[in-house]
């Protein structure tokens, strides 16, 4: 199932300050797709391979655990494809 999260605040590594950003995950049989960006943009897409579904769903699941805990925020499925138009 596709998650979306936003993360919009503060960001030390920012020349601005700020950021804000999407991060989405997927997980197709034994791939785990990844994709993120600034908000409003395509983003880039990453797919990672693994041995079979259950280890794809642990990664997926370890990697949503990390972006909950820098702050990002997890939306609807409706407002992910009103934010990323051209995703």
């Amino acid at each position: 199932m596709k998650r979306y999260f936003e993360f919009v605040g503060a960001d030390d590594s920012r020349v601005s300050g700020k950021a804000e950003k999407f991060w989405e995950i997927d997980v197709v049989g034994s791939d785990v797709l990844v994709r993120f960006g600034k908000i409003g943009s395509a983003g880039q897409t990453t797919v990672k391979q693994h041995a079979d579904s259950a280890a794809a769903n642990l990664a997926a699941e370890k990697l949503v655990n990390e972006k909950l805990r820098k702050g990002y925020t997890e939306l609807t499925k409706g407002v992910s494809e009103e934010r990323n138009k051209d995703g």
